[in-house]
């Protein structure tokens, strides 16, 4: 279930509360009067079942709550109700399987924004990938596979492209164009440090190879980025978003660009090349894959019924 609260202009409260009562998959619907002082009006709660939300902020977006008002929506982890198990039992679908296109968009929306919080998160997991290469140590490499940021924004442009939402690819698209390089160049630095300070030695990293499935190019390479970006567009699209976890252990983004840079830095440029084009693979991978559930998803939803065109972003 899902709590929705919706700031409702007093001559739209009517009209809101109607939609929330006609539909199957509303239960304790709840109106305050006069309550919401920024903006003025009526406050109206209600839980709905997750595959009815997508519908239901949509009619309410559809009464411009969204430009006069507001709405928001949060997931509840318990409702002890029978109204609530009554309410699921009726809403069209299943609650795991439902995509709530309004929550897609704004969550991957917010995650697509080149900031300090994402270039430092980056920037670390690239350090902590660099460390891993010069240790020759997998699992420092796949702490910076769990620590890297970067599959939100690649979330981001698989959802712009289905729902051709040209400036939030853009704005995706920019986080990792701006990204990876500010993480690069820091590691570089970092990396030229280590190596005046004595921290590794140059012979043993060229002749590690626990760590060589980075830079190592093949089919699988794709197989893998395909595999990841299926797992985890379903989890942020569904219940199941403890799944992201397993996607982020999977890919080799991040250890490419930390992998790429070690070597660059240790004149290896065949190792250099080998993880950019290991890396542009995943990318590459993981967007497409992520797109190709979206539109099965739409498809699906459209066959059913259940979507309505989704205008606002």
């Amino acid at each position: 279930m899902l709590h929705l609260r919706a700031i409702c202009p007093a001559e739209s409260t009517a009209r809101a509360v109607e939609v929330l009562r006609e539909h199957p998959g509303v239960a304790h619907l709840i109106v305050h009067h006069g309550v919401a002082v920024q903006p003025a009006g009526d406050l109206v709660e209600a839980d709905v079942a997750r595959e009815a939300a997508d519908e239901i902020v949509d009619a309410l977006c559809d009464l411009q709550l969204d430009h006069a008002g507001g709405i928001t929506l949060e997931a509840l982890d318990t409702a002890l109700s029978d109204a609530a198990d009554k309410a699921e039992e009726d809403a069209p679908g299943e609650g795991a399987d439902a995509v709530v296109w309004q929550e897609l968009v704004g969550r991957t929306g917010e995650e697509a924004k080149f900031n300090l919080t994402f270039a430092a998160f980056l920037t670390i997991a690239c350090l902590l990938a660099a460390v891993g290469v010069v240790t020759d140590s997998a699992v420092t490499i796949v702490g910076a596979m769990v620590v890297g940021p970067e599959f939100g924004p690649l979330a981001a442009v698989a959802v712009g492209l289905v729902l051709r939402k040209g400036e939030l690819v853009r704005r995706a698209a920019l986080a990792l164009l701006l990204g990876f390089p500010v993480a690069m160049l820091v590691t570089a630095g970092a990396t030229l440090l280590g190596e005046k300070a004595g921290l590794f030695d140059r012979a043993v990293v060229n002749n590690a190879h626990t760590v060589d499935f980075v830079y190592s190019v093949g089919p699988f390479s794709f197989v893998v980025a395909l595999l990841a970006g299926a797992a985890g567009m379903l989890s942020m699209t569904s219940a199941k978003s403890a799944a992201l976890v397993g996607v982020f252990i999977s890919v080799t983004t991040v250890p490419a660009a930390g992998y790429a840079v070690v070597a660059a830095i240790l004149g290896n440029w065949d190792r250099a090349g080998n993880s950019v084009q290991q890396l542009l693979v995943n990318l590459v991978g993981i967007v497409l894959a992520a797109a190709v559930v979206l539109l099965l998803r739409r498809r699906k939803q459209r066959a059913a019924g259940l979507e309505r065109p989704l205008s606002r972003g």
